[in-house]
């Protein structure tokens, strides 16, 4: 699998962007002011994230996705990966990231790659998202904040 960053020229993987973020206009304000990387297998799109800065010391990592085809093969991982790696080279000593309280596959992987929980929004997606959003069998309701702090930004 190689990683890359979406030139500005090139669409971006919308179907697999809201599959991470149901609202295209957040996903485009993401766009906007974040940088795009795009996950790909023999020149096919497998999974993609935005790297968004959030202030001079930290970024998020927003709309990771990866192709449902292509799931439990360790892509989302690898991006993680890879984002965390390009946050520190610009200079980031956190990244965030942040998920639904339904979410337990993302919350359980995220840990797995160094985060811990920040904070919690509660009704963060009832207050966002006009239509329901569903996952396990639970209503997402609210936002699952989690950090990871690099050690040694310099590193």
């Amino acid at each position: 699998m190689d990683i890359r960053q979406l030139a500005k020229s090139e669409a971006p993987p919308m179907d697999l962007l809201l599959e991470a973020d149901p609202s295209e206009k957040m996903v485009r304000l993401y766009l906007d002011e974040g940088q795009c990387y795009v996950a790909e297998v023999n020149s096919r799109v497998v999974g993609v994230y935005v790297l968004m800065p959030l202030s001079e010391a930290a970024a998020e990592i927003k709309n990771i996705a990866v192709a449902e085809t292509e799931r439990g093969k360790g892509y989302g991982k690898r991006m993680i990966k890879h984002a965390l790696d390009e946050a520190r080279k610009a200079g980031f000593r956190h990244v965030e990231i942040g998920t639904g309280n339904s979410s337990f596959e993302q919350l359980a992987l995220y840990q797995k790659c160094g985060f811990r929980m920040k904070s919690i929004d509660r009704g963060f997606f009832t207050r966002n998202y006009p239509e329901p959003i569903v996952e396990n069998g639970l209503m997402c309701q609210d936002m699952v904040r989690l950090e990871f702090t690099f050690q040694n930004p310099s590193i």
